[in-house]
């Protein structure tokens, strides 16, 4: 076992090798590395490094890469084996380059052999754990399980860093340098446009989250809305901004699950004029998505409409198998995100008609740089809410899903489903013109 010095030199041998020996692959030295000691890596300076990454202690680099995987990587940083100063998301393609290392077996040997030999420095993994959801996958209680290990940590830690509004997806921004809240009530309002709001409609939001969505139909569109969400926390919380607002006859929100709603549910009686389901669809689950669209089939009245606002994987991206990822096991359990092209075959073969899809990748990368900025600038606030391995969580995994979508590996769609009338009619104008008149323009 390497003492402190020889910890020091092998680590700086395995930089070497790792960034310097690597066939194949390139990467833009944008970046330094700071050891425990304060040496740092590479001799010559980088010169306004996008971000410095600091090895906290002489095992730090065992632990992050035996074994070799994205789990494991990441358990490394929450549990603070290794920091990341500077931009988070910048370091994103620091872990693509160490995926895609392809070394001959000697050179992998002798990278094992460096990292076995150094100490074991780390300190006990303390603090949030990985979750452990059981039962069925996707049955009703998993799925509650799984919903309360990500949404039920603290409303206070979220408001924090969402808008105002506490919208817990993209925003729709006009420019790049628009600010968050602006953009999220611009989101709202296209979606209520997209829906053909009237007044006296009644609308199911799925997944309401905290009740942002439900309530802005309510107030500017004069509708009666339903919101389900499977936090309590979440329906708590909504509730209270509901009562000290003039909305209560009209908007409620209840702790549901989907496969619970029936047409008798909220204000009124009967079928649902309109659907929307928000950045609820990712929980769903493949297995389960015919029945999702099959309850929103049978919710909704003829010539309504559904539109189902969900994250997406590119159908050139393989299917992650198994659930060995850090995903899964510290952010959303049982989560899976399904090319756009097979939801919305099961959608065309309930029924459904594919009226507009529309891609807002890129308004959530620059949803995610704002959320990251504003829960980096509040981390001391945030630490009075959650633990620093849960603050560490959520700032890596929306670093992450930033670069993702920057990247084009993660898309987000909106799609807008009709139900025609038994004899064709969508009841829907001939052009998109009005969705791009925006309140006041």
């Amino acid at each position: 076992m390497d003492t402190p010095d020889q910890a020091r030199e092998t680590t700086l041998a395995i930089l070497d090798q790792v960034f310097d020996e690597a066939p194949g692959q390139s990467l833009e030295q944008n970046f330094d590395v700071r050891l425990w000691d304060g040496t740092v890596w590479p001799e010559e300076a980088v010169e306004s490094p996008a971000f410095t990454l600091v090895i906290n202690h002489p095992g730090a680099l065992c632990q992050m890469f035996l074994p070799p995987s994205e789990l494991n990587l990441g358990e490394s940083y929450i549990y603070g084996d290794f920091d990341v100063e500077g931009d988070l998301i910048a370091a994103f393609p620091l872990a693509a380059y160490f995926e895609g290392m392809d070394l001959g077996l000697g050179d992998k040997l002798g990278l094992a052999w460096k990292l076995r030999s150094l100490p074991n420095t780390s300190a006990p993994r303390e603090g949030r754990q990985a979750a452990a959801v059981s039962g069925n996958r996707h049955s009703r209680d998993r799925d509650r399980q799984a919903i309360s290990y990500h949404y039920d940590i603290s409303n206070d830690f979220y408001a924090l860093w969402l808008d105002r509004h506490m919208v817990y997806s993209c925003g729709y921004f006009a420019h790049p340098d628009q600010d968050i809240h602006t953009a999220q009530e611009r989101k709202l309002d296209y979606i209520c446009r997209k829906l053909r709001l009237e007044p006296g409609e009644r609308l199911l939001d799925i997944g309401c989250g905290w009740g942002g969505l439900a309530m802005h139909a309510a107030e500017h569109y004069g509708v009666e809305a339903l919101g389900i969400t499977l936090s309590q926390p979440q329906v708590e919380f909504a509730q209270r901004r509901i009562a000290e607002t003039s909305l209560g006859d009209r908007c409620r929100v209840e702790c549901l699950d989907y496969r619970e709603v029936t047409p008798l549910a909220g204000p009124g009686q009967g079928p649902f004029d309109k659907l929307v389901s928000v950045g609820m669809f990712e929980h769903v689950g493949e297995a389960k998505m015919r029945t999702y669209f099959k309850r929103a089939w049978d919710l909704l009245r003829p010539k309504g409409l559904f539109l189902n606002h969900a994250i997406a994987r590119p159908g050139w991206e393989p299917k992650t198998e198994g659930e060995d990822t850090f995903s899964n096991h510290y952010v959303f359990p049982d989560g899976e995100l399904t090319p756009i092209s097979h939801s919305l075959r099961i959608a065309e073969e309930l029924g459904f008609e594919v009226r507009d899809v529309e891609s807002l990748r890129e308004h959530y990368a620059l949803t995610l740089r704002h959320w990251v900025r504003r829960l980096e600038e509040r981390r001391e606030e945030a630490l009075e809410y959650v633990n620093e391995v849960t603050y560490r969580i959520w700032r890596l995994f929306m670093s992450g899903s930033a670069a993702g979508f920057e990247s084009a590996r993660l898309n987000v769609y909106q799609a807008l489903l009709a139900k025609p009338d038994p004899d064709g009619s969508s009841g829907l104008p001939l052009t998109r013109a009005d969705l791009y008149q925006e309140k006041g323009g």
